[in-house]
C-alpha cells in the first residue's frame, strides 16, 4: 500500500472517531502513532519510536518531549503532541524550542493534533527554531504533491541534507503565495505601476492610476474565474470525487477575489471541515462558502436561503452560528478543528433541508 493510501485510510478513521478522542494520550494512540506507522517507523521499538524523550537542560532538568524518531544513534526529529483541536502555535511548543537550542543534531520538530502537523526547522538562525512551519500536512486536506513532500520524511527515504533543501523552498513557497493571494485581492501600487509600464506608453499620473488599479484588480479576479471554469468544463472526463474538488475549487476561487471580502485561511479550513462532515450524509460538491466583509457563509447548493452556518473568524476570537430547525446555535471556538465537536449540529442544519435525501 502506498503512502498516499495509508494517509487516506488514517484519513477515515479520523473522521469516524475524531469526536471520541479527548485526551492527549487518546491522539497520540488513535492518530499520532498510526501516522509515524505509516511513515515506515517501528513503533513497536523504543529505540526507534522513543516515547516521552527526556533531557537535561541548563535550567531545566527532565525536560520532556513526547515522541522523539531515531536513526541509529540520531535523533533526526522531534514531536510534540496536543488535543483535537489545540492551538498549533509556534509559542505552545516550548519543549521543541529548549531541544533545538541545545541539540545540534535535531534539525526538525513536528507539532500536531493528531490531525494537522507542522513542521518547523531552524532555518532563521541556527539552533533556534524558526516561529513559522516550513510545511504544514492535515490528514483532512492533502494531495499528491503534499504526500511527495511528505515521503522525504518517510524512513527509507530520510536525507537530512536535501530536506533542509527542500524546507527552505517551501518556507519561501509558503510566503509567495501569501503575497500572491494579496495582489489578486487588492493589487498593491507596485503592483498596478508594473503591469502598466508594461501595457501603457503614456505618464503613470493619478487618474492613469486609479483606472489601472481598478482594471488590474478586474482582470485579476476575471482570469482566476476562466481559468478555474476551464478545468471545470472539462469535469466530465473525471471521477465523481475530482469533480467535486473541482466545484469547490470555483466556489472558494470566486470568494477570494470577491469585492470587500478576503477569505482567509482558517475559514477555507473551516469550509473543508464542514465540507467533511457533510460529507457523511450528503455529497460533499453539495457544499459552497460565500465569503462577506462581517462573515463568512457556508451554504448549501450555493443557496442562501440554505445556510447551513457562518464563521465569525477575527485575528483574537473565532465563533461559528450554526443554523439548526429551531434556533440558531453560536459556540466560541479556541481554534478551527474545533468544529467537529459541532458535527451533530451540523448535520441537523443539513437535514432542515433535505426532507429524506440524506443518506
Amino acid at each position: 500500500m502506498d503512502l498516499i493510501d495509508k494517509l487516506g485510510e488514517i484519513a477515515k478513521r479520523v473522521k469516524k472517531s475524531s469526536m471520541n478522542v479527548l485526551t492527549e494520550e487518546a491522539t497520540k494512540t488513535a492518530f499520532v502513532l498510526p501516522f509515524l506507522q505509516a511513515l515506515g517507523y517501528d513503533i513497536f521499538d523504543p529505540t526507534e519510536v522513543v516515547p516521552e524523550y527526556t533531557s537535561d537542560f541548563a535550567m531545566k532538568k527532565g525536560e520532556k518531549v513526547d515522541y522523539a524518531v531515531r536513526d541509529e544513534d540520531k535523533t533526526i526529529f522531534l514531536i510534540e503532541c496536543k488535543t483535537i483541536g489545540a492551538d498549533l502555535e509556534a509559542k505552545h511548543a516550548g519543549q521543541l524550542f529548549r531541544y533545538f537550542s541545545v541539540n545540534d543534531e535535531t534539525k526538525f520538530g513536528i507539532l500536531t493534533d493528531g490531525i494537522r502537523y507542522l513542521f518547523f526547522s531552524d532555518l532563521e538562525k541556527e539552533n533556534v527554531m524558526d516561529q513559522q512551519p516550513f510545511f504544514e500536512f492535515s490528514l483532512l486536506n492533502f494531495n499528491e504533491v503534499d504526500v511527495d513532500v511528505l515521503k522525504k520524511f518517510t524512513k527509507n527515504a530520510f536525507d537530512l541534507d536535501e530536506i533542509v533543501s527542500n524546507a527552505s523552498n517551501l518556507k519561501y513557497q509558503k510566503a509567495l503565495k501569501e503575497e500572491i493571494q494579496k495582489e489578486f485581492s487588492e493589487p498593491s501600487e507596485e503592483f498596478v505601476r508594473l503591469l502598466t509600464k508594461r501595457v501603457y506608453s503614456g505618464s503613470y499620473t493619478q487618474q492613469v492610476k486609479e483606472q489601472f488599479t481598478v482594471l488590474v484588480h478586474d482582470t485579476l479576479k476575471s482570469y482566476i474565474k476562466e481559468s478555474v471554469n476551464s478545468r471545470l468544463q472539462s469535469a466530465y472526463q473525471l471521477d465523481s470525487e475530482e469533480k467535486a474538488d473541482v466545484a469547490s475549487m470555483v466556489a472558494v476561487a470566486e470568494d477570494v477575489v470577491s469585492d470587500g471580502a478576503v477569505t482567509t485561511d482558517d475559514e477555507l479550513e473551516g469550509f473543508r471541515i464542514v465540507r467533511s462532515i457533510a460529507s457523511e450524509i450528503i455529497l460533499a460538491d453539495r457544499i459552497f462558502i460565500r465569503d462577506s466583509k462581517s462573515y463568512c457563509a457556508i451554504l448549501l447548493d450555493d443557496n442562501n436561503r440554505r445556510t447551513l452556518c457562518r464563521f465569525y473568524f477575527g485575528k483574537n476570537k473565532r465563533s461559528v452560528v450554526v443554523f439548526t430547525p429551531d434556533s440558531e446555535d453560536r459556540f466560541e471556538l479556541d481554534s478551527v478543528d474545533q468544529l467537529y465537536k459541532y458535527k451533530n449540529s451540523i448535520h441537523l442544519a443539513i437535514k432542515q433541508y433535505e426532507q429524506g435525501n440524506v443518506v
